[in-house]
């Protein structure tokens, strides 16, 4: 084998190992609580069907087609309910207690959902930030109901 290919084999063998590697870096964010209907978690572009205790990580996306409903519990208790067309996706998410670390932000893209505070609000209420389309919220602890119509 010339060095030039053996260099590509190298390379692709490294890129293959490194790629799971990345995925389970993220941070685990919660669990999903209760599913039903069409409902997915949308992780680096695979949309995959929800299950009771599934992981949820950092960055993934929660959507439900028109039957769907999707519970979420955050490691902090933070709540998270989206019902039929909804999208939500989970920009950040920093619980590290010890650490002093904190740091929640949802974007709301489509349908309705509901939030429900957990520790992080409590302990540092100014590292939450809900975001919609048309609105950036700031949290302070407290339960919320987001409704996000299409454009």
């Amino acid at each position: 084998m010339t060095n030039s290919r053996w260099s590509v084999a190298a390379l692709l063998l490294v890129c293959t190992i490194a790629t799971p590697a990345a995925a389970q870096d993220r941070p685990v964010a919660g669990r999903i609580k209760v599913a039903t209907g069409s409902a997915f978690v949308v992780r680096d572009g695979a949309q995959l069907p929800t299950q009771v205790g599934q992981l949820v990580y950092e960055s993934d996306s929660i959507r439900t087609g028109v039957d769907g409903k999707i519970g979420v519990t955050l490691n902090d208790d933070t709540r998270l309910s989206l019902g039929p067309n909804s999208e939500l996706k989970l920009e950040r998410f920093t619980y590290a207690p010890a650490d002093r670390g904190f740091g929640l932000v949802l974007r709301f893209v489509r349908g309705a959902a509901t939030y429900v505070s957990g520790r992080i609000a409590k302990l540092a209420p100014g590292s939450i930030r809900l975001e919609t389309p048309a609105a950036i919220i700031g949290v302070r602890g407290t339960t919320l109901a987001i409704s996000v119509l299409p454009e």
